[in-house]
């Protein structure tokens, strides 16, 4: 891995152990749906980010980098609704959405850099 795809799972580790954290202290009554949802989309993130990166094939990459893509978006849906619903203090959404917002353009560069290089490998 490269210093950025480093930077970027360290980033995916910070926010997902943020979700597990801030998590604990939702009501009850949200164990089996907000809680577990979030706390999947967000390790469901760096699981495929780990694993996509131990296979050889571009594509396959790709293709996990997309499936990550998706989990970061449901991720991150859920911080704002945490923060909406009142789940979380101002401080942790402040930080999750950092977090998120620095882990979206760099996921973004990561899927671009490797549709190019797939793309010239082609011609």
């Amino acid at each position: 891995m490269t210093k950025f795809q480093e930077k970027l799972k360290k980033l995916m580790d910070e926010y997902v152990n943020l979700v597990y954290d801030v998590t604990k202290n939702f009501p009850k009554e949200e164990l089996y749906s907000s809680v577990s949802q979030w706390r999947r989309s967000s390790l469901s993130m760096i699981l495929n980010y780990i694993e996509g990166y131990a296979r050889k094939r571009p594509m396959v990459q790709l293709n996990f980098l997309e499936i990550l893509y998706r989990s970061f978006k449901e991720s991150k849906y859920l911080l704002f609704f945490s923060q909406k619903q009142k789940f979380i203090n101002k401080p942790n959404y402040h930080k999750g959405l950092k977090l998120a917002e620095e882990i979206g353009k760099m996921l973004w560069t990561e899927i671009n850099s490797l549709e190019e290089n797939i793309k010239s490998q082609k011609h």
